[in-house]
């Protein structure tokens, strides 16, 4: 699809790459009344970076914000000519609710999303350093029916309790969970349609709960969740040897 061209060519087309990009988050850990996706980084809002990683990889790129966030939204892209086509949705209270409506805007605006030949993606909007040799790994893993979560092997001794009891455990198989996740859109669709519950804390956990396996797919270490503002100076260093 060029870029320029409308949304409503989507009904016509038959795309089997399709990403979730969650941009619903409020930040509150920045502590900043701007949710962290759209701070600039390297002149340009987070979100901006993160969808470009998509580019020419995914069919359909798919922005699930909250209400409050589109106008700011669309502000920006005019101001920063921001032209990568992609689709908006408006997100829920929760990750799992976002999540949710944009499957449902996926399966009105797809014509056979269930399709054996369709995969979805999903991916946080702070995690705007993923590589793209990544996504594309992630996308043909699920292609070939293996739902799968990009993740980074532990370096630090675990424990598992709380402060007053706790258990040391082998770190060589815990590993550090990322995004983006992509599953087969049958497996997924399937799994949003149950009811949200607390263990409920992540995408995988999602589709695992309808027993289905989850692979792992090994990522890096710079892959990382813009979540503090020091996060924004390493991810700074990352796109500034880049140069």
């Amino acid at each position: 699809m060029k870029r320029g061209s409308k949304i409503s060519t989507l009904f016509y087309i038959m795309p089997n790459k399709i990403v979730i990009i969650a941009a619903g988050g409020s930040g509150a850990r920045l502590k900043s009344d701007l949710p962290k996706q759209y701070h600039l980084l390297k002149g340009k809002p987070v979100l901006m970076h993160t969808i470009q990683a998509f580019v020419g990889i995914a069919d359909r790129i798919i922005v699930v914000l909250s209400v409050q966030m589109t106008q700011t939204w669309q502000n920006l892209c005019s101001a920063h000519l921001f032209d990568i086509p992609h689709e908006l949705v408006i997100g829920g209270d929760t990750r799992f609710q976002s999540v949710r409506n944009a499957i449902q805007h996926i399966k009105n605006t797809t014509p056979n999303p269930l399709d054996g030949s369709t995969v979805i993606a999903i991916h946080d909007a702070a995690r705007p350093l993923v590589e793209r040799k990544l996504i594309s790994a992630s996308f043909e893993m699920a292609l070939a029916g293996n739902s799968n979560v990009l993740a980074v092997p532990s370096t630090d001794s675990i424990r598992i309790g709380d402060k007053l009891n706790s258990t040391s455990m082998d770190r060589s198989r815990v590993w550090q969970v990322q995004t983006p996740q992509s599953f087969p859109a049958p497996l997924l669709i399937e799994a949003f349609e149950q009811d949200e519950i607390p263990t409920f804390t992540d995408d995988a956990s999602v589709v695992e709960q309808r027993g289905h396996t989850i692979h792992l797919l090994e990522s890096s270490p710079r892959n990382i969740k813009l979540t503090y503002a020091e996060d924004f100076e390493i991810a700074l260093s990352h796109l500034k040897n880049e140069l």
